[in-house]
């Protein structure tokens, strides 16, 4: 038996999950949703991982990045890694890619800041 917080939607249900043979039981949710996120969960936990890169810019040393999507949790430290070698040279906009397909997961690693309004700002 394993206990999981559900956070697929505001309730934050304590779920009991049990894996019995080809099943997946689970308890105490409260919508459809609680049950899709326990087995899912069980099955192929995923997340979304959001960082910082590093740039050439003295003004701008960071540059805010995140998965468009969510990645498998065997992924995420290694990506932290990775996310860690790069450096962005050029001014990046926002929805910029900036790694590409991480670990063949079709996802990608994109900025969430627009560089040029930052570095305009900057005197």
């Amino acid at each position: 038996m394993k206990t999981l917080v559900c956070i697929g939607c505001p309730n934050g249900c304590e779920l009991s999950v049990e894996e019995k043979a080809n099943d997946i039981l689970v308890s105490g949710n409260m919508c459809p949703k609680g049950k899709e996120f326990a087995i899912n969960e069980i099955k192929n936990p995923v997340r979304s991982v959001t960082s910082t890169v590093k740039t050439v810019y003295e003004e701008v040393p960071r540059l805010s990045v995140r998965t468009n999507g969510e990645i498998p949790i065997k992924y995420v430290f290694p990506l932290m890694k990775l996310i860690n070698t790069v450096e962005v040279d050029h001014p990046a906009k926002r929805g910029e890619v900036i790694l590409k397909d991480v670990f063949h997961t079709g996802v990608d690693v994109i900025a969430t800041s627009d560089m040029n309004y930052m570095l305009r700002g900057v005197k």
